[in-house]
């Protein structure tokens, strides 16, 4: 079960930090887009942050602004015509909070930066924050030209977005299609994640609102504009996805691992997992090949 530690960022902002073991090393989770830390990184059951506790390292999980129990901008109110809050280089002001409260307390340090939360360590890296490897995980780094106008935020950009958790189920199951094998799927995954995102979040059960940041990135990134350089993140390195991911493609995460700095570079691949690969079937597999990567690295 983890505990949370309240954070603030340079500009004064509230920030959760869920946190669960202890021991020398740490290993610190940044989310994705939609969704924040506890339902992505400490589903019970399904918990990556219980599977890093238990293994003898302390792990801790971050909710940026705008997300999960971290303070909500006013900005997300705002009626249409700003730039939407959240982006990721105000997020990886967040993350380098998180990891300067977490520095101070352990010898080593593991950053794991998830879908959009890939860029935000990214962006963290380029700055200069200091780690001692990084994984990222299903990573959105050069997204197709084509998908555009699905991470449209719109014109004016909406400060926020609903998502609805029969669109969520439909986004979810559509990363396996009517032909992958059955083993492939977990049917209690979805409920358990969606339990856990709206439990004690003042998250309604049957949508979540989420800062429309991720979006401005994201299409600024389908249209050639990175978030950051790949070329600076020189710490040793996991890109890792599961074969079934539709949002972090195949071709955008073997991209992203030829354009890294790091001279000690991994890339892996599982068969099975979707987008939500951490809290579906084959979550052990992935859990395994990310603490056998911080085996080798750590000093």
């Amino acid at each position: 079960m983890s505990t949370t530690h309240r954070l603030a960022a340079p500009d004064g902002t509230g920030l959760a930090l869920h946190a669960a073991g202890a021991g020398d090393t740490a290993v610190v989770f940044v989310h994705g887009a939609t969704f924040g830390a506890r339902p992505a990184f400490d589903t019970p059951d399904r918990s990556w942050l219980a599977a890093v506790a238990d293994a003898g390292r302390a792990a801790y999980a971050l909710d940026v602004r705008g997300y999960g129990d971290s303070d909500r901008p006013a900005a997300m109110d705002d009626p249409p015509g700003g730039d939407p809050p959240v982006r990721a280089p105000e997020a990886a002001g967040d993350l380098a909070a998180a990891l300067d409260f977490v520095r101070k307390r352990h010898e080593v340090v593991h950053l794991v930066g998830y879908s959009w939360g890939s860029m935000i360590a990214g962006v963290a890296l380029e700055r200069g924050v200091s780690v001692d490897s990084v994984v990222l995980y299903a990573p959105v780094y050069r997204p197709d030209p084509e998908r555009v106008s699905a991470f449209d935020p719109g014109d004016p950009p909406a400060p926020k977005r609903e998502a609805t958790r029969e669109e969520t189920r439909e986004r979810w199951d559509a990363h396996f299609g009517e032909s992958e094998p059955d083993d492939y799927r977990d049917p209690g995954a979805f409920d358990a994640f969606w339990e856990t995102l709206h439990e004690g979040q003042g998250v309604g059960p049957d949508s979540i609102a989420a800062p429309n940041g991720t979006l401005a990135d994201l299409t600024a990134a389908a249209r050639g504009e990175r978030a950051y350089d790949a070329g600076a993140v020189t710490a040793p390195a996991l890109v890792v996805r599961g074969s079934l991911d539709r949002t972090a493609t195949r071709a955008d995460a073997l991209g992203l691992y030829d354009a890294l700095g790091s001279d000690d570079r991994e890339y892996a691949e599982l068969a099975g997992g979707s987008h939500f690969l951490a809290v579906e079937r084959r979550r052990g597999a992935l859990f395994d090949r990310v603490a056998a990567f911080h085996d080798r690295v750590e000093p």
